[in-house]
């Protein structure tokens, strides 16, 4: 290595005289300087040869071990052995396609929703909800296919939430699930609970499509095209979890139909456009539900201010029917909401709801204005107040406090 390095400074000073001599006519004093440091490291050069001695030259290799010479040569260097041992096998080994302990691994993710509710008139009760714990798993299960699960801790029950299968990259663009998911009805019902702008599903979706929103276990395919703007046409077979609500507990195949348009106004605001349909039907009791909405959001998002300021507008529109041997009442309900981001942690919001009742179509209002505070990327709290009006009472007043927290990849994730 020494060698190399006396070698290394005599070429760099060789380079340096040579360059110097072309760029620029260099004085007389800067010529002696640079070829008396060559003369020095050229003595030196030929003092360490001296004392090295000869350097014994490797006997000639016969053609045909070229390879093999290289091969040895190669694996002495590197400090390991030659190919025709335990060096092959591991070169072997390192070049395998097989998947680490650590990629079989799933993502595992928890979320924690906690409530406290206070109301200004009646007795108070049931003040503190333990909302929901919910645990979820995403993998992908091979190149061509992933899975995702979540389990729902609730009310002092387990559920699963969800827990499906997919496929990407199908003929035609397509993806394809199966198993149970929440559906694609409208702009909120896919949304996990603890990822919505307030503390529950809006009222319309919670009095037509079930408690919970509606999910089902079925089949579904989705596929995106373009044209003017991007749209997104999804297909549903299930058996909906709404069943008792909206069907009469046939357990029948239900369908759902929903097309999304999404375009881009400018660089800053975007708008989308949804229509859904879900239909079902009993034949013990000739009843035939059809549930058709149609939701919009609009959202404005400056690229350079992208992390202090975005506004969104949104709302549905739902229309419900439930048809008794041919002949029923459309009852209507939706809602519109907005959100504001005043800065990087705070964000106000307010939601307008409105709804019939499926039955004899008593009318309920809610106003429900909020602020959240998002602590960091993985807790946020919310404070909310809301007043409804139920028909035929006075009006109710109560203040909420939410906490959501989650550890994982999985945080709050929206659709």
């Amino acid at each position: 290595m020494t060698i190399i390095r006396v070698f290394g400074a005599v070429a760099l000073a060789t380079a340096c005289l040579t360059g110097e001599a072309v760029t620029q006519q260099p004085t007389q004093r800067q010529l002696d300087s640079l070829a008396r440091e060559v003369r020095q490291l050229r003595a030196r050069l030929d003092s360490l040869l001296r004392t090295m001695g000869p350097v014994p030259s490797a006997p000639p290799a016969a053609p045909g071990d070229e390879l093999a010479a290289l091969r040895a040569a190669a694996a002495q260097a590197s400090g390991g052995a030659s190919d025709t041992g335990r060096g092959a096998d591991t070169l072997g080994q390192a070049v395998g396609r097989e998947r680490n302990q650590s990629q079989l691994n799933p993502e595992i993710g928890v979320t924690g929703d906690v409530r406290a509710y206070v109301t200004t008139s009646g007795t108070q009760s049931e003040n503190f909800d333990p909302r929901e714990f919910e645990v979820g798993f995403q993998s992908a299960l091979d190149p061509y296919s992933h899975t995702k699960i979540f389990l729902s801790f609730e009310n002092d029950a387990v559920g699963v939430e969800e827990g499906y299968a997919y496929w990407t990259g199908l003929p035609g663009h397509i993806r394809f699930d199966i198993g149970k998911y929440r559906q694609q009805f409208g702009e909120l019902n896919r949304w996990h609970l603890h990822a919505l702008p307030e503390t529950e599903y809006p009222l319309a979706i919670r009095t037509y499509l079930g408690p919970d929103g509606l999910a089902g276990t079925g089949l579904s395919l989705y596929r995106a095209f373009g044209g003017f703007g991007t749209h997104e046409l999804t297909l549903q077979v299930t058996r909906s979890s709404s069943d008792d609500e909206l069907f009469g507990g046939s357990g029948r195949p239900t369908y759902l139909a929903h097309l999304l348009n999404f375009w881009q106004i400018n660089h800053s605001t975007y708008a989308q456009l949804g229509g859904s349909i879900l239909y079902g039907t009993n034949p013990d009791s000739a009843m035939r539900t059809t549930v058709g909405g149609l939701d919009f959001r609009i959202t404005w998002r400056p690229p350079a201010r992208a992390l202090y300021r975005e506004w969104t507008l949104r709302g549905e529109l739902l229309a419900l029917r439930k048809e008794l041997s041919g002949t029923g009442p459309t009852r209507l309900g939706g809602y519109v909401s907005s959100t504001y981001k005043l800065d990087q942690r705070w964000i106000a919001g307010v939601a307008l709801n409105y709804v019939e009742s499926p039955l004899f179509g008593e009318i309920t209002r809610q106003v429900i204005p909020s602020l959240t505070m998002w602590q960091s990327e993985w807790v946020f709290l919310r404070g909310q107040y809301q007043w409804e009006k139920l028909p035929g009472a006075n009006a109710t007043n109560q203040f909420a406090l939410q906490v959501v927290w989650a550890i994982g990849p999985h945080k709050h994730e929206t659709y």
